[in-house]
């Protein structure tokens, strides 16, 4: 098995306060290998760009050791400087020079190369973010969308051995936010380069890593594909991250080769792997066991023929469909998306059922840290 292209080993990162030491990233590992795209998910104070100016060289580690292409860029001892570690950064706000044209932007990290190479290198980098016919331009005179891709083409030009991207897109629209996402994606694809992105929002992160890192109080949850953080997520905080839902308590019966699991809103059947990891989780060879189960938007359907009724407390319109937000007999709150020609009122009774294809449940007496 090959050696990872970039290792975080054991990291942690501490900072001090008023004379207090407090931890901002603890025993955190990940790898990515050569060319893949790897993601950095979870709200503010998590801990996420702690990590990226640790791997940038600009925070000193605690505990642990950084690894890129073999080498051996940091651990609690030695550490190398930024300028050393050959790494590129795309900044939130971009940072471009407002006296620089867009040609010399991109060729700021590279004025060691000889000038036919270097003028090379910039028309092909331009050429490859879409912005061949702005080399002239100004960033003043750029949208949002084209000062970010400038950032990217600037950071992408000497060639890093690492590219990392800090909440790049947190200054556009949201339209914007998702187009440019892939683009970026497919721009670094190009490349060959390795990179990390840090964002606080999911969508940005299914649509560009290969792998992603959700996480919680300085440590990750869950270092998955984008597909196992949906379907397994692997403790209630990533389940509780990604995608809105709500848990639900239950009830499974069964045994290690499966069974199901009873909600106020019906049965779920349950795969024997769901079964065994509920079994073993919970430390019982068979049921009943007590169950939290997550019901996201799309996990509930409207039914008028359904015995099962909640009553909506309120609706958002989102044009092609609505998000009705729902209140169950025992007073819990859930979301299903449903017809946007549908036109119940807040209040109304409305028939509901299960659509549930491949449940995520979590022993009820299992806790996370």
């Amino acid at each position: 098995m090959p050696l990872p292209y970039l290792l975080l080993d054991h990291l942690c990162v501490n900072y001090e306060t008023a004379g207090h030491v407090h931890t901002a990233v603890r025993d955190l590992s990940l790898s990515l290998a050569r060319g893949e795209i790897g993601c950095l998910l979870g709200p503010s104070g998590c801990g996420k760009t702690t990590v990226l100016r640790a791997v940038c060289g600009f925070e000193p580690l605690a505990g642990g050791r950084i690894v890129l292409d073999g080498h051996e860029v940091a651990n609690a001892q030695v550490s190398e400087p930024p300028e050393r570690r050959h790494v590129g950064v795309v900044f939130q706000d971009y940072a471009l020079f407002p006296h620089l044209d867009v040609a010399r932007n991109i060729g700021f990290g590279i004025g060691r190369m000889a000038r036919g190479e270097r003028q090379a290198r910039v028309e092909g980098l331009a050429e490859r973010v879409g912005l061949a016919g702005a080399l002239k331009k100004y960033p003043h005179e750029l949208s949002g969308g084209q000062q970010q891709r400038v950032a990217l083409a600037r950071a992408l030009a000497p060639a890093p051995a690492l590219l990392l991207l800090d909440e790049p897109f947190s200054n556009l629209d949201l339209d914007l936010r998702e187009r440019l996402a892939v683009e970026v994606r497919e721009i670094i694809r190009a490349s060959g380069a390795t990179a990390i992105l840090v964002t606080h929002d999911q969508h940005e992160a299914f649509a560009m890593a290969d792998r992603i890192g959700v996480m919680h109080a300085g440590a990750i949850a869950q270092w998955s594909p984008a597909h196992e953080l949906w379907r397994m997520p692997a403790n209630r905080v990533v389940a509780d991250f990604i995608g809105r839902g709500a848990l639900i308590p239950g009830t499974f019966r069964g045994n290690a080769d499966g069974g199901g699991i009873s909600l106020e809103l019906g049965e779920l059947a349950v795969s024997p792997m769901l079964a065994d990891k509920l079994l073993r989780s919970a430390a019982k060879d068979t049921y009943p066991v007590s169950v939290d189960v997550l019901l996201r938007a799309d996990d509930i359907a409207h039914d008028p023929a359904s015995p099962f009724e909640a009553t909506l407390v309120r609706r958002a319109f989102r044009g092609a469909d609505q998000l009705y937000t729902l209140r169950l007999a025992s007073g819990r709150e859930v979301i299903a998306r449903v017809d946007s020609e549908l036109a119940h009122e807040a209040g109304e009774r409305v028939g509901v059922r299960l659509t549930v294809e491949h449940p995520v449940a979590f022993a009820a007496s299992v806790a996370d840290v």
